[in-house]
Parts: C-alpha cells; structure tokens; sequence
C-alpha cells in the first residue's frame, strides 16, 4: 500500500461494507448443507496450539426457535433469519492436543516429535489457570463467529451477533456441556430492505499508536 492510497481487493470490500443486520426475509432458508459450510469456513479460523475449543448449534427450526426467541430477549433476528447459532468456546482443554494434532502428524505438516512440544507448554500457560482457560473459549468461539460473519457478508447474507440472551437458560435448554460457554447468538440470513449500512467508524488516529 502506497502513502495516501487505500487497499481494495473483494476481502477488504467485504469487511468495510458488512452491518449487522436488523431485518431478514423470514421466507428465506438455508439449507443444512448450506450450515455445514459457513461452520466449516469458521473453523479456518485460528485457535491456540491448534485446540479448536469450539462448537456451534444451529438453530433452524420454526420449533427451535420458539424455545430460543424467549430466552434471548424475544430478538426479531431469532426468529427472522435463516439460522442463528449459538456459538460455544470450550474451556481450554490441554489433553487434547495429542489427537487435535494427529491429523497434521498424519498429513506431514508436523513431526510426531513436536507434539509434546505443544502440548507440555500449554499445559503449563493453561490448566492451572480456570480463567485463562475461560479467556480462551471466548477467544476461540470469536474467531470462529467472526469469519463466519465475513463468509456470510462475502455470500450475499446479512448476520447479527447477539449477546443479548439468558446463558444460564441457553444452557439449559440446549443441552450445552458443563465446559462449554455459550459466548454468542450469531444470526445469518437473507435480509429484506432497510437495513443500514456500515455505521462510521471512530478515526484511526484515536485508536492507533506507533511504538
């Protein structure tokens, strides 16, 4: 990028014009394999020492949704798009490392030596630590609800990130494991007319310092 130039290319497109979305065409559906996708694009995502601490239930069904909708603030979006996932980190989980890494062992991206590397200093930053293990999941279901996002923009779909819901009661009704941490509603569908664009952004200069 050249002095006083802007970067353009259809990534950067994507992100500078995606909005969370307001309003879906609840006639609109996607179908399962049309899911699987966007989570398997989300899961290209980084993770910590290759973890992917990570789970996503999709919610998709006229029944799903009515049990979902009143625990997370009656939210149009719940039951106006598509889908809405609920996204779940993980606790961080050090033991296992061994099997999230056979398949690069397997694939010969990594030596089998490494893999105690990974696995004995995460261990240590980690298992010792409840919040760091926390942190962590957040992280991790982040990234993965952020490229899912971008996918969803990229395929001509709108999407709503929602922390708006009881995680006590999503818990519960979902069946989530005692390690998971339900971190995010994200709403994806086909949007209808009158939604706004990208809202300006705060200047570059009050968020950026060089060092």
């Amino acid at each position: 990028m050249n002095n006083g130039t802007t970067m353009t290319n259809a990534v950067i497109e994507c992100i500078l014009s995606r909005s969370a979305a307001k309003y879906y065409d609840p006639s609109a559906t996607l179908s399962d394999d049309q899911i699987r996708e966007l989570v398997r694009i989300g899961t290209a995502a980084p993770t910590s020492f290759h973890l992917q601490n990570w789970r996503f239930i999709a919610v998709r069904t006229p029944e799903a949704k009515a049990r979902l909708s009143p625990i997370a603030w009656s939210q149009p979006a719940v039951t106006d798009a598509a889908v809405t996932f609920i996204v779940c980190g993980q606790l961080v989980d050090t033991s296992v490392i061994p099997e999230r890494l056979a398949p690069l062992v397997e694939a010969g991206v990594m030596p089998a030596a490494m893999v105690p590397e990974w696995e004995n200093p995460a261990r240590e930053l980690y298992m010792a630590y409840p919040q760091r293990r926390r942190d962590e999941a957040v992280r991790t279901a982040t990234f993965g609800a952020s490229a899912m996002i971008y996918a969803a923009r990229s395929l001509g779909l709108g999407s709503t990130p929602m922390i708006g819901f009881d995680a006590d009661a999503v818990h519960r009704e979902f069946g989530l494991a005692e390690d998971e941490v339900p971190v995010m509603l994200l709403s994806i569908g086909a949007e209808r007319p009158g939604n706004w664009a990208q809202k300006p952004r705060r200047p570059v200069a009050d968020v950026l310092a060089f060092v």
